[in-house]
């Protein structure tokens, strides 16, 4: 029988009010609270914690505070990485951020998502004494490829891939993965242009 993080991972309808869930999200909250509370210029630490919090951590990351996250270990991120201000990541399944990769202020990833179908979102008869909550929940990881630079505000929806070298406008919501080599903007978030050979060598 699978756990409820092997559902989680697998896509599949989890509890989230799993002991074992609770006690990451707990660990991943006592991490983002102090590392938020650390001084600028303390690399050292604020290294030392996310390498705590994330399942990997690339060399020359920088990730400003505030920075929110739920479980943290289901967050992988590459080499020069920046994450600007105030950045949100709901990592009930994987978040996969390659190298490369500049993500503005205010920016939101969902992995977790709910039944559109109220019948199938809501438990029936459900009481407040049960141990498990009274909608249902699943999660979609989200992949952002190499050379990537996701906009200021931009919402990525659960089962995300932003392809690699491709650029998403600010304020967009990106609802469906975004192919190589594309400039998309809008919501929902939408490819507007392809980068040309002399676009895309200039990010190698």
């Amino acid at each position: 029988m699978k756990t409820e993080l092997e559902k989680c991972l697998a896509g599949e309808i989890f509890n989230t009010s799993d002991p074992d869930l609770q006690s990451l999200i707990h660990t991943a909250r006592a991490l983002t609270k102090t590392y938020n509370n650390t001084i600028s210029t303390d690399a050292q630490q604020r290294t030392d914690i996310l390498s705590a919090l994330f399942a990997t951590l690339g060399n020359n990351v920088n990730i400003d505070t505030p920075f929110y996250c739920d479980y943290g270990r289901h967050i992988s991120v590459g080499n020069n990485v920046i994450i600007n201000i105030n950045c949100t990541f709901v990592d009930c399944n994987r978040i996969e951020i390659g190298n490369n990769v500049l993500i503005a202020s205010n920016v939101q990833i969902y992995t977790a998502t709910h039944p559109v179908d109220m019948i199938e979102r809501l438990v029936e008869n459900w009481m407040p004494t049960d141990d498990i909550p009274y909608f249902r929940t699943y999660a979609l990881p989200v992949k952002i490829n190499d050379n990537v630079w996701i906009g200021a505000g931009v919402i990525i929806l659960p089962g995300v891939t932003i392809g690699r070298n491709s650029v998403i406008g600010a304020g967009s919501v990106v609802t469906k993965s975004i192919p190589n080599n594309s400039v998309a903007v809008g919501n929902p978030c939408r490819v507007i242009r392809s980068l040309g050979d002399r676009d895309v060598s200039s990010l190698m």
